[in-house]
């Protein structure tokens, strides 16, 4: 397919969101909600889990087809039209899509698009879709009758549309696009389904239709033709015999596990539709757990949040599990194990270690075969407060490996008398060689309790640093379970955890850095932001660590800025920065460190660090230490620069440097004449007076009272934003402003002995270097970002020539001046047009929403 190369204009509109790079094309179409929330999903699912390959598809420029049988031309446009030959003729046209945004209802009429797309055209098959829902339909021709048969499903590339629905077990894929397929079926059911609506109890039926599904691929053989299917034109009936046939089974294999008033109670037409949604693939190989994925689709935040219940994707679970690297006798354990990922995959590991082993010995099937079942069942452990999640966990891990006698419902903070007998015969302290875990976390779940406080040192209230005999009134439980995931694990076991950022570098949360330090740190994974959202927001770290080991001399850190999704979980590709264009290439940096880890890549996102120069900064987050943020950008064979900090400019005596005024009380707000100055107003070097903010004069004194403003002064922010390291210069007319204390002033001395100018320095802190190193040091602190006073160790990129320093410092002072002069000249003529109008400022005040940091 030809490259597209796009605009500058274009490339600017596809930065700022006003366009989207089209994942068929290439193009840059506009980001109307039809493009986001249907076209662009759609389009990649036909590509990445039907096969479909780019050059049969046309979606921009649009195909068109026929209005009306006489029509000489052709006006309707296609959304997304796929050929049966490149050549993309008219009667190569084998499949239309009619892609609606989201919130779009089907239409109730003969008469409709779709129809019309297939009646005036050769297409075999329509797609409609809302992003949220979708039908298939085939096109029937009885002589001058054409008709339109709903089907359950559409036939991957090269395949039949007769053969939907006759899979033969070697046939099923790995979906790409999990997360869409379920949502579909969730809002279908939540829109058509007979007597069941509730999400928890739609869930609850899915799951149990997932089993089946898992049940039906792990039992089959490669050409055995599955069970789970739904065949075009097959009574919705049948399905729902064949599919209450299999959960029958697996309640009879696992009679432990499900209960025999467990059932799938969905009506046919509704469980024919799901089974004809999922029958295409191969859940078992997704590359997504697809009962934590199901789970978090129908249960969503609301449901969830209140617990703290937000589950791992699996590409963070398979590093993690790369890492702690179990062996097949190593007893595992997750005490917050939810539906049973990090068992799955840890028994997947052992699994394949197994394998290795056993053509390495020469085993037979039916050695290697009960070899995986005993391990299962004698090594795989794990403890779930929620008891249905708990009962999930069991089904899944009975289905995939009967490990399901090593998994109890118990509430793992509690004290251990407390458990049921079983439990406590089968979990024991200090007993487990590796130990995973995902604890909960949320501001609104907090533990208390004399019986449960007590058994942790991080129950009790610490006084710098030291532990006393007190007992806290609240705990989070995120702190409690980094102690119990210590107390499982024997001596030399591993222990495998994610938690806030907050508890890698804060100095609020520095007892439980302590804690974590006392032991041997293997390995920290800085995960992105988006990791667990959309359902949560917190930004993590995973730790990977050796109870009771002296500290080996290098710390393995993986820094990773994307990790296949966006903050809605909608999947996001790589973008090539030649071409200007998307690849097709998921933006998946976490599974990037797992191949570099395993040595099948060269390291981008994977370094070591010398562990003494953690331990000394107490700061245990990757991206601190990244290469690519704080020493790729040095040119060691440039000699004009040399490289000094803040830090350094501020022992010299050079700058001065003052946090800000604060904030004056809310009702002070918009009733003075005075600018107080927050984050948001820190903009392009300037400080924007926004006049809803106005404060009256003397609570400006008061604020302003011990370090005033001064003409030439920088400001700086430093927390609470996105904004983090904007800067801008104090101009003739801002000296009589307040400023919030989330932003620093800096203050060149005067005739200092470096030469430094106030322009210089606004230069060198908007350099791209300097914002690099920015990155690396921003930290969410509890719920915030926030620099702190790691800015003032960033390294500025200082020319050793003053000639050159002075003709920067001139060329950013002009353009600085030039533009405080043009403003100070409307504003005067403002005042002779408007005599009457006290003109504070002419900028418009911005929309406070496109300013609000997301953290």
């Amino acid at each position: 397919m030809r490259r597209i190369l796009l605009t500058p204009q274009e490339i600017e509109e596809v930065a700022s969101g006003k366009r989207v790079i089209d994942y068929v094309s290439g193009r840059a179409v506009m980001a109307t909600p039809e493009e986001i929330e249907s076209s662009q999903p759609i389009s990649k699912q036909l590509v990445e889990d039907y096969g479909y390959p780019k050059d049969l598809i046309t979606t921009r420029p649009q195909y068109r087809v026929k209005a009306r049988p006489s029509d000489s031309g052709k006006e309707y446009p296609v959304d997304i039209a796929i050929f049966s030959n490149p050549k993309k003729r008219p009667e190569d046209l084998y499949i239309v899509v009619e892609a609606k945004r989201s919130g779009s209802k089907p239409e109730d009429d003969p008469d409709r698009q779709i129809f019309n797309y297939l009646r005036f055209s050769s297409a075999q098959i329509g797609i409609w879709t809302n992003g949220e829902e979708r039908q298939f339909f085939r096109k029937v021709v009885n002589g001058d009758q054409i008709d339109f048969e709903q089907i359950p499903n559409l036939p991957r590339f090269g395949e039949k549309i007769d053969s939907v629905g006759k899979y033969l077990r070697e046939n099923l894929v790995p979906p790409r696009n999990l997360s869409l397929t379920f949502k579909a079926i969730r809002n279908h059911l939540a829109g058509n389904t007979v007597g069941t609506t509730r999400d928890e109890i739609l869930a609850t039926q899915l799951i149990n239709i997932v089993f089946c599904k898992i049940f039906d691929e792990k039992f089959k053989s490669p050409k055995d033709l599955v069970d789970f299917r739904a065949q075009i034109g097959e009574d919705p009936e049948e399905v729902k015999l064949r599919v209450l046939d299999i959960f029958n089974k697996v309640k009879h294999k696992y009679s432990d596990v499900f209960d025999t008033t467990d059932e799938i109670s969905l009506d046919a037409k509704s469980l024919a539709w799901v089974v004809g949604e999922l029958q295409p693939f191969c859940l078992i190989e997704a590359a997504r757990d697809a009962v934590g994925e199901a789970f978090e689709i129908f249960i969503g935040a609301t449901l969830k949040g209140g617990q703290g219940q937000f589950f791992t994707p699996r590409n963070v679970v398979q590093l993690m599990v790369e890492l702690v690297d179990p062996k097949p006798a190593d007893l595992v354990i997750d005490p917050a194990c939810g539906p049973g990922g990090f068992l799955v995959e840890s028994l997947r590991h052992k699994w394949n270690l197994l394998e290795k082993q056993a053509k390495k010995l020469n085993w037979n099937e039916s050695a290697l075969a009960e070899e995986k079942t005993s391990t299962a069942i004698k090594s795989i452990n794990g403890i779930e407060k929620d008891s249905f999640l708990s009962k999930v966990a069991k089904a899944y891990m009975a289905i995939m490996g009967d490990g399901k006698g090593g998994i109890f419902c118990e509430d793992s903070l509690d004290d251990p008398k407390n458990w049921q007998i079983n439990t406590q015969q089968h979990v024991l302290m200090g007993r487990f060689d590796v130990v995973l875990a995902n604890p909960p976390f949320g501001a609104d779940i907090k533990v208390s309790g004399y019986e449960k406080l007590i058994q942790f040192d991080l129950g009790h209230k610490y006084q710098k640093g030291v532990k006393t005999d007190k007992l806290v009134e609240t705990q989070n439980p995120q702190v409690l379970f980094v102690e119990r995931c210590i107390q499982l694990a024997k001596q030399k076991g591993k222990v495998g955890l994610i938690l806030p950022e907050t508890y890698f570098h804060a100095p609020s949360t520095k007892h439980v850095t302590d804690m974590l330090m006392q032991h041997n740190i293997i390995a920290l994974i800085d995960l992105p932001h988006n990791t667990f959202r959309p359902f949560n927001n917190a930004k993590c770290v995973a730790i990977i660590f050796q109870k009771g080991v002296k500290q080996q001399e290098k710390i393995l850190m993986v820094a990773a800025e994307e990790m296949g999704h966006n903050h809605q979980g909608k999947t996001i590709f790589r973008y090539n920065h030649d071409s200007h264009s998307l690849s097709e290439e998921v933006w998946d940096d976490i599974h990037s460190a797992l191949l570099e880890i395993r040595g099948e890549k060269e390291s981008e996102f994977t370094f070591n660090v010398d562990a003494q120069k953690v331990k000394d900064s107490g700061i245990l987050i990757p991206r601190y230490y990244w290469p690519k943020l704080n020493e790729a950008f040095i040119d060691p064979k440039n000699r004009d620069l040399e490289w000094i900090t803040i830090r350094e400019l501020i022992d010299q005596g050079v700058i001065i440097e003052k946090s800000g005024h604060g904030s004056p009380p809310s009702h002070f707000k918009g009733k003075g004449s005075f600018p107080y100055i927050r984050v948001k107003d820190i903009i392009s070097w300037e400080i924007y007076r926004n006049p809803t903010s106005m404060i009256p004069e003397a609570e400006f004194k008061r604020l302003t009272k011990s370090y005033p403003l001064e003409f030439e002064d920088l400001v700086y922010v430093s927390r609470g934003s996105y904004r983090i390291g904007d800067v801008a210069i104090v101009g003739p007319q801002d000296s009589n402003v307040a400023i919030t204390r989330e932003i620093r002033i800096l203050r060149i001395a005067k005739e200092n002995s470096s030469g430094l100018t106030p322009y210089y320095l606004l230069y060198l802190m908007s350099t791209m270097q300097v914002l690099k190193q920015t990155k690396a040091r921003v930290f969410i602190d509890t719920t915030l970002p926030n620099i702190a006073d790691r800015y003032l160790d960033i390294k500025l990129p200082w020319h050793t020539d003053p000639e050159k320093r002075l003709e920067i410092s001139k060329r950013v002072e002009i353009a600085v001046t030039s533009k405080w002069d043009a403003m100070e000249g409307i504003r005067d003529l403002l005042k002779e047009l408007r005599p009457d109008d006290q003109v504070e400022d002419l900028d418009i005040e911005e929309d406070e929403s496109e300013l609000t940091p997301q953290e």
